[in-house]
């Protein structure tokens, strides 16, 4: 009988303190920015925010030089507000959901975009073009709210891809996070991508990232030629 290997958490930098936050799920918001839904396509009225997940192990911390994802020619990258919860519940009121809140930070939701467009097509999940590994680099997180305007920014060995600003985000935080609970109930650890402007765009082999948003330490991670 094979023994069985003990699993260690993952878990994300937080500013200032040698304690880590564990990480227990990764939920993401498709289209959140009204911008980027037109540049996919979709109408970007406030019709109720849908979902998807990332593993907890796709967790990519600051600086992290990595290699180049499998099975995709077309990679993209999409900044976002990341949220952590530091408790949780079902069926949250917005006062509620800003009280389970913990933290903050910047975060990129890397997309094989090529998959997903095939996925997209034959009516498939997305699970292949979101979840893979190391698709979800995350900043240290700063303690409380996050702010609802300031500037979101991506920039590509320097030249800037995405700016925008999070006050044009279509569903605020607690929105979102009480929108979220209505469907699974959430708990402490779980993150929560918001969403990302328009821009998005790809990433070849050898480039370096910068993901930034205002107030908060710049993330930036490399990808292997």
């Amino acid at each position: 009988m094979q023994t069985i290997t003990a699993l260690s958490v993952p878990s994300i930098a937080i500013a200032g303190l040698e304690a880590r936050f564990p990480v227990r799920r990764i939920f993401c918001v498709g289209q959140n920015y009204a911008d980027h839904a037109r540049e996919m396509g979709a109408d970007p009225d406030r019709a109720p925010p849908f979902f998807f997940s990332k593993p907890a192990d796709a967790v990519v911390p600051n600086g992290a030089a990595l290699p180049f994802p499998p099975r995709t020619t077309n990679l993209h990258h999409e900044v976002e507000l990341v949220v952590a919860l530091g408790a949780g519940g079902a069926d949250l009121s917005l006062d509620q959901a800003k009280e389970v809140i913990f933290g903050w930070t910047v975060g990129i939701d890397l997309t094989r975009r090529d998959l997903q467009a095939e996925a997209k097509k034959a009516g498939r999940p997305w699970d292949m073009a979101k979840g893979f590994d190391n698709s979800a680099p995350v900043g240290a997180l700063l303690h409380g709210m996050p702010p609802s305007t300031g500037a979101i920014t991506l920039s590509i060995d320097g030249e800037t891809r995405q700016s925008g600003d999070l006050a044009e985000m279509i569903w605020s935080v607690p929105e979102i996070v009480a929108n979220l609970s209505t469907y699974v109930t959430l708990a402490a650890g779980d993150l929560i991508f918001t969403g990302t402007p328009a821009g998005v765009g790809p990433i070849l082999r050898g480039e370096t990232v910068r993901a930034e948003i205002a107030g908060a330490e710049p993330l930036t991670v490399s990808f292997q030629p």
